[in-house]
């Protein structure tokens, strides 16, 4: 019975001087728990827009709605990777901080109890042999053994919460062994499916190779405005007012067919280019924005709509993702830009229907190119490596408005 009871205390000192505390990612506690449920919601929303765009690709005719509705998916199926290493992260984090107070009760409750035990265990391992020696001793030691007798159930019972720690701490060790295995599957799945995506990207390439004379025309362009531009808001506002005069030439109504007859008026001639197929291309008008619309990354908002830095107000969103994760476009829409520009890393603007514009910035590494139309979902590129930040900013008519609006 004595030596169960060292037993337990000697392993809780070993539990308690053999835990490594790992870095919390977060600041308390509430964080965390936040921060998972985060995760798991956007992780659920990537595995809806995989699904989603799986569907569309396997009911698509055409090999470019096809691809793209491929590549989207696979975007998804990253981000949903993402999300899952997030998650994990977090749980991490709470086993680590819920470990780490674990410890301090435990180190606090043994000083006491090892402090009796030790002494208990010291009169009972007097030998009885040199108990002759001193006259009552032999009365001592039965007088002893019999209080030990009486003593172990209480010390038993008052060390009762010192034990269900300590089980505690053994099953908070499963439970991170648990949370580092799905941590493992989830970044495992996360490059398969970032080489799935690669090998889309370089396959499509090599297709519009040969189509590619348009689009590198209006890159040109497009860098051309870039190079103009003061600055970020400068550039934003040409690539507005190019939208504008290409929305204008493509509503002029095109060439008359002549009539079969001098005589007859021309309405029985065709248009080939009216008003009518100028809206179409343009896509339906959106008075309350773009829908549906995403957040661009999944990860931690730094930087609100509205906040201040005492040097200027934020007219966006700022998120921090994980290292090289996917950045895909929040709305359907046209690709206005794509490339590096001073100061911002690299950055992509996508045109919307109805006036609207989204501008990502902060990009190691831009996939969209100028005149693309994407969906919401569709890879615009990835993150940078370290602690990277991926900023967002949804205009209307070039006035700021709160992302936060469309998404929730």
């Amino acid at each position: 019975m004595n030596r169960l009871i060292l037993l337990l205390i000697a392993a809780g000192l070993f539990a308690a001087t053999a835990w490594a505390q790992a870095p919390v990612m977060f600041d308390n506690a509430e964080d965390t728990r936040a921060a998972l449920a985060k995760a798991l919601a956007e992780r659920r929303a990537a595995e809806a827009r995989s699904a989603q765009f799986e569907k569309q690709a396997s009911e698509a005719e055409d090999a470019a709605e096809r691809y793209a509705a491929e590549a989207a998916a696979t975007a998804a199926q990253i981000q949903q990777a993402e999300a899952g290493i997030a998650a994990a992260n977090a749980r991490i984090a709470m086993i680590d901080r819920e470990r780490h107070d674990l410890r301090e009760e435990i180190g606090t409750q043994q000083r006491p109890v090892v402090r009796l035990t030790a002494a208990l265990q010291k009169f009972t391992r007097r030998p009885v042999a040199l108990a002759v020696l001193r006259p009552g001793s032999v009365k001592d030691v039965v007088y002893l053994r019999a209080l030990m007798h009486d003593a172990v159930p209480q010390v038993r019972e008052r060390t009762q919460g010192l034990r269900d720690r300590i089980a505690r701490g053994r099953e908070l060790r499963r439970e991170q062994l648990a949370a580092a295995n799905v941590l493992a599957t989830e970044e495992t799945d996360l490059a398969a499916r970032r080489k799935e995506l690669a090998e889309l990207e370089t396959s499509q390439r090599l297709a519009a190779r040969a189509a590619g004379s348009t689009a590198n025309r209006e890159a040109d362009r497009a860098l051309a405005l870039a190079e103009q531009a003061r600055d970020l808001d400068g550039l934003v506002d040409e690539l507005d007012r190019a939208a504008t005069l290409r929305s204008e030439l493509a509503a002029l109504p095109g060439p008359v067919l002549r009539p079969p007859r001098p005589r007859e008026p021309g309405a029985a001639g065709v248009e080939l280019f009216g008003a009518a197929n100028a809206d179409a291309a343009a896509g339906p008008a959106q008075p309350d924005g773009p829908s549906p619309y995403i957040l661009p990354v999944t990860g931690r908002l730094v930087t609100g709509f509205g906040a201040s830095d005492g040097a200027r107000t934020s007219t966006g969103l700022t998120l921090a993702p994980i290292a090289g994760a996917q950045v895909v476009a929040p709305g359907a829409g046209r690709i206005a830009f794509a490339g590096a520009y001073r100061g911002y890393g690299r950055i992509v603007i996508v045109e919307h229907a109805g006036g609207w514009t989204s501008l990502v910035t902060g990009l190691a590494r831009a996939d969209a190119k100028v005149g693309d139309q994407v969906a919401a979902g569709a890879p615009l590129g990835v993150a940078g490596p370290g602690r990277p930040t991926i900023t967002l900013e949804l205009r209307k008519a070039g006035e700021p408005v709160n992302p936060l609006r469309l998404t929730e």
